[in-house]
């Protein structure tokens, strides 16, 4: 049996005090915390049992990251409410995905508060976060949360935010040229896909379709859309999607439809619901809804539900994501890669923390055609 340790002469139990009572260096004991393949197994075990004997648990992680100049830790910067991590299966499956690919790497996540979610110092998780890189995923562009983390000078990839849309950093009140961030982006065909989903529809004869589009601006409450007000979005997929739909109704043989647009405001169900019965009330001639989330188009379902109106044959839907449960509700969609998208997003970080460079990347989507979809009717519900 090892002797019975001397008890310490301060009450802090450190690693030397641990290495005087073995009789070891102090490198022996760090070994089988830190290298334990170059200890036998057997010494291992005693400064172990002689660590927990003592009450000394093992290296101060913070230490450990101030000496090797690494957290271990890869912050997400969600640019919406934080429930939406968990509440969204798409953004539920992104970060999964993100996880899994860095986990390999033995990365760990930490999701940080969006500005809108704090009361004082919105901007404070961003600038004083302990991590080795920044995640962004749904920031406006040329937001100060933006520019907040763009200033932190780190590994930093943007997620369905083009790297040269970015604001400028050569401002002096945001940092010297000298301190630029390695930056990479990786997204989705967004406008290709929210074509695919509006000539769908016009296909089938649908001429009066309205819109049910994710948040445009910061802050912007929802509601109808002021004609010219799309110039002005702030996010980009919600931008590109309404892209796509406009340039599907500009081009072909079904120029004349038109498109009644209304921001969601929250990407919730709930919200899905309220504005979709807003659009059909105040447009009663609108025979389809192209919506930006698949959450949105449950919303819509329940709209038609509460009408009494037959989905598909008194009002179309159409998503956009293809989330996990969307082949259940047989709603016709746009698939964008979102698992995929989270693994690319995990691996350009891992080379942009080795130092290595890293094009930005840009994902196909398809559309994927279900039973929410059929032709107009002549006549729409009344």
């Amino acid at each position: 049996m090892p002797p019975t340790p001397l008890p310490p002469p301060s009450g802090r139990i450190t690693l030397r005090e641990v290495a005087r009572a073995l009789g070891v260096s102090v490198a022996t004991v760090s070994n089988a915390y830190n290298r334990p393949d170059q200890l036998s197994a057997a010494l291992r075990e005693r400064v172990l049992d002689t660590a927990r004997t003592l009450g000394y648990s093992g290296p101060d992680p913070l230490a450990r990251s101030l000496r090797r100049g690494r957290t271990g830790v890869i912050g997400v910067v969600y640019g919406a409410p934080l429930e939406y991590a968990f509440a969204d299966p798409a953004a539920a499956l992104f970060l999964g995905s993100v996880a899994q690919a860095l986990q390999a790497a033995s990365l760990n996540l930490l999701l940080l508060a969006s500005p809108d979610d704090l009361k004082t110092d919105p901007l404070a998780p961003v600038q004083s976060a302990s991590v080795d890189g920044l995640i962004v995923y749904s920031a406006a562009k040329n937001s100060e949360l933006l520019r907040a983390v763009l200033a932190r000078g780190l590994p930093t990839v943007l997620v369905d935010q083009p790297v040269q849309t970015q604001p400028d950093l050569q401002r002096s009140d945001i940092q010297t040229p000298q301190r630029l961030p390695q930056v990479a982006g990786v997204g989705i065909d967004d406008a290709g896909g929210a074509t695919l989903a509006a000539r769908h529809l016009l296909e089938l004869g649908h001429t009066h379709i309205g819109v049910l589009c994710l948040e445009l601006g910061v802050r912007q409450g929802g509601g109808r859309v002021a004609l010219g007000y799309d110039a002005q979005i702030a996010y980009h997929p919600t931008a590109e999607r309404l892209r796509g739909y406009r340039e599907a109704v500009a081009t072909g043989p079904h120029s004349g439809a038109s498109l009644y647009l209304t921001e969601a405001g929250r990407n919730t169900a709930a919200t899905g619901e309220r504005r979709a019965l807003e659009l059909l009330h105040a447009e009663p001639q609108i025979t389809a809804l192209l919506c930006m989330s698949d959450v949105l188009a449950q919303g819509a379902l329940r709209a038609a539900h509460t009408l009494g109106w037959a989905v598909p044959q008194h009002l179309s839907v159409i998503g956009y994501d293809d989330s996990p449960g969307s082949a259940d509700l047989n709603l016709t969609t746009v698939w964008q890669p979102t698992s995929d998208k989270g693994r690319q997003v995990g691996e350009a970080m891992l080379r942009l923390l080795g130092g290595k460079p890293q094009e930005d990347v840009q994902l196909p989507t398809r559309l994927v055609v279900r039973g929410s979809t059929a032709r107009a009717e002549e006549v729409p519900p009344s």
